[in-house]
């Protein structure tokens, strides 16, 4: 376990005795703290923040940092609160201790709305200070090391958490020493026995292999000083975790992973860089499609590199990584390498990376303001963290990031949220392509908005990033409440329209006993109630109907107009398939809205008698949509047919949507058509059409 005093003498190496003295000040303010606290394993629970400091002091992170590290539980395990650690170590230190106080209950064993909302915590306090997550990464990187001490069914609870958010984070931060030493001990804890088996594979394979690396190793290193170039070649071992996740994503077996030789060449300058990229590819012969420039074009999380595969002798392949000094540190600690917080030193690979590191928070936030609560906006981020991006060019040529299988609409939103909502169609590389097209490396996506456009559920299914998806559903949830509450207001006024009145004439005093008694701020959030179904309006309408006047009667309800633009909240009854012309009927579904049925509709038969919960509805004059109708054919099955009926319908400018035939009773066959017609007349006149064909011998509406 590492002393305090062996702390301060790594610390010599970065920080002046002054910081050195503080960071001592705050290991003693948190031994005594919590004296008498003990963890699991047995050890007082001062050497846990002491362990977090010290890993943090392995990234030479600034004092401030440490001594966070070492008072970090205080808060929330003991007597100390954020007043006494501001006024013992100062606001800056108070605050990232705070801030990581509030995220220890981020654990599987509580609630998922507890956990979902302990992360939205993470975020805003990263926002306001990126070390919060650097301690927390630290508190988290110990614990793992220590989870033996705890029940087998807590230590999977915890690598679960550790796989899913904060190995992810760590990653998406830069800090793959960090990344990599989570997954490894998660994937231990939570999946001992394969842990097992593959490192026992793993040790295996090293001793077989242990030549074939030090020959190319030789070899390479033989070529760079023929050229005169400066480099250190190292081999890669692949981790536990990425082996396992390789076997189980390309269902590859072991040997087949192991069979790729890795190999890393530190160099001093960028330009070395290309140089080595150059001798290698004389060396050994490169695989097509397998070269990376991320010193061009780096990573969102700031890792520079270039990346090749290659050839090698008796077919062994090899993956060579080529970066300088400054790129390696900051691809081992990513936005813990930024000069942001120390005393020495400056790198444009570090400034990068905090750069990004940045934005990346930033893009969290406005997450966080658009979700609509605490779990979508954990599972946006949860698709956020992804290990692989693309990049695309906008028509001017600025790059964008975006993960694996992104789409146009996600450019579209990466861009901008406004472009994303009124987003219509695209091109890609200067051809029309579909909105759900994955997107490749390099190619130029351009977005064809229009004003009057809006974002598309369907979307859902196919964007990739958690911005879209966010805005996506923060907008329809704005329509929908904006069209339900529409549709409220029309439907307390069609119920009190039978007392001689409407919504500006309820009884506020009513009004309001109802509105406290639902829990409601708002008029617009009981009518919002109402056109979602959740709570009949004729039952409202009673409630808050102003006094009847004597002699006053009950009026007899008016028909509610029927626009076609009603939207979220309103849905044609697949069983009949209302049209403008048919005679309608509307009930309230809970959750759903209105719900129109054709007057003579079978299903709505036991409703049709009770006033309270059926409305009756009349068409709009003016629609100018398009709606579903289902016709049934019988006809005399020849060779033909279908395409003989599918152009007496389209001739009538009715949109065929589907056809197919049904059963066959000798020469006799019955063909179910799914059209797409304006109103009544216009789907008697292509029955009409249709019916006119000798080989048709009857024709229904469904």
């Amino acid at each position: 376990m590492p002393t305090i005093d062996a702390l301060s003498e790594r610390l010599t190496e970065y920080l002046d005795p002054q910081q050195i003295r503080q960071v001592r000040r705050a290991y003693f303010y948190a031994e005594q703290a919590h004296e008498g606290q003990r963890r699991k394993s047995g050890e007082a629970y001062v050497t846990h923040p002491l362990a977090a400091a010290s890993i943090l002091s392995t990234m030479h992170m600034d004092h401030q940092s440490l001594m966070a590290a070492m008072l970090h539980d205080v808060i929330e395990d003991t007597e100390v609160s954020y007043d006494g650690v501001c006024s013992q170590f100062g606001e800056s230190v108070a605050d990232i201790v705070d801030g990581v106080s509030k995220l220890t209950h981020l654990e599987f064993e509580t609630k998922a709305e507890a956990q979902a909302s302990n992360f939205q915590k993470m975020v805003l306090a990263m926002a306001e200070d990126i070390r919060v997550i650097l301690v927390k990464l630290a508190d988290r990187l110990h614990n793992m090391r220590t989870l033996g001490a705890m029940r087998p069914d807590k230590q999977r609870r915890i690598a679960k958490e550790t796989l899913d958010i904060y190995a992810p984070i760590a990653g998406r931060l830069g800090m793959r020493d960090v990344q990599i030493e989570l997954e490894d001990l998660a994937f231990q804890a939570h999946y001992p026995m394969r842990a097992k088996y593959i490192r026992r594979a793993v040790v295996q394979a090293r001793g077989q292999r242990k030549d074939v690396i030090s020959s190319i190793q030789d070899t390479i290193n033989q070529r760079l000083r023929q050229e005169g170039l400066n480099g250190t070649v190292t081999g890669r071992e692949k981790h536990l975790y990425s082996i396992y996740n390789k076997m189980k994503s390309q269902n590859k077996s072991f040997a087949e992973i192991m069979d790729v030789f890795a190999f890393r060449v530190v160099t001093d300058n960028v330009d070395d860089c290309y140089r080595v990229l150059g001798a290698v590819h004389n060396l050994y012969k490169p695989v097509l499609n397998r070269f990376k420039d991320y010193i061009a074009i780096p990573k969102s999380n700031g890792y520079q590199s270039l990346h090749t595969d290659l050839f090698g002798a008796r077919d062994i392949t090899i993956e060579v990584q080529i970066r300088t000094k400054e790129m390696d540190a900051v691809a081992s600690q990513g936005v813990a390498e930024h000069s942001h917080y120390k005393t020495y030193g400056d790198s444009d690979s570090a400034v990068g990376s905090y750069k990004r590191a940045r934005k990346w928070v930033q893009g969290l936030l406005e997450m966080q303001q658009r979700a609509g609560n605490s779990m979508e906006f954990i599972e946006s981020v949860k698709e956020d963290l992804f290990p692989d991006e693309v990049y695309v060019f906008t028509p001017q040529g600025r790059i964008l990031e975006l993960p694996a299988g992104s789409t146009p609409v996600d450019f579209a939103y990466a861009v901008h949220t406004d472009i994303g909502n009124s987003c219509v169609s695209c091109r890609v590389d200067r051809r029309l392509a579909p909105l759900s097209q994955a997107l490749e490396n390099g190619q130029t996506v351009e977005i064809i908005t229009t004003p009057s456009a809006q974002p598309n559920m369907a979307w859902l299914n196919f964007v990739m990033t958690g911005k879209a998806r966010t805005a996506i559903r923060h907008f329809l949830k704005n329509q929908q409440r904006h069209e339900s509450i529409d549709l409220g207001r029309r439907l307390l006024n069609q119920f009190l329209s039978k007392y001689g009145a409407n919504v500006k004439d309820v009884d506020n005093r009513k009004l309001q006993e109802l509105l406290d008694e639902a829990e409601f701020k708002s008029l617009d959030d009981l009518l919002e109630d109402i056109g979602m179904g959740n709570r009949q309006a004729y039952v409202v309408a009673r409630r808050v109907r102003p006094e009847a006047e004597d002699g006053a009667e009950e009026q007899r309800e008016s028909p509610l107009a029927i626009k076609g633009t009603e939207g979220m909240v309103l849905q044609y009854a697949k069983c009949c398939r209302p049209i403008p012309g048919d005679e309608i009927i509307g009930h309230i579904s809970a959750g759903k809205g209105l719900v129109i049925h054709r007057t003579a509709c079978r299903n709505i038969g036991y409703l049709r008698d009770d006033p309270d919960k059926c409305i009756y509805l009349e068409w709009y004059d003016e629609l100018k949509d398009e709606f579903v109708a289902d016709l049934s054919c019988e006809v005399e099955s020849h060779r033909g047919i279908i395409a003989e009926l599918a152009t007496m319908a389209t001739s009538m400018g009715a949109d065929l949507l589907q056809i197919d035939i049904d059963d066959h009773e000798g020469k006799l066959a019955k063909v179910n058509m799914e059209l797409q017609v304006s109103d009544r007349i216009h789907l008697a006149r292509v029955m009409k059409k249709i019916r006119a064909l000798k080989t048709v011998n009857r024709i229904v509406r469904k």
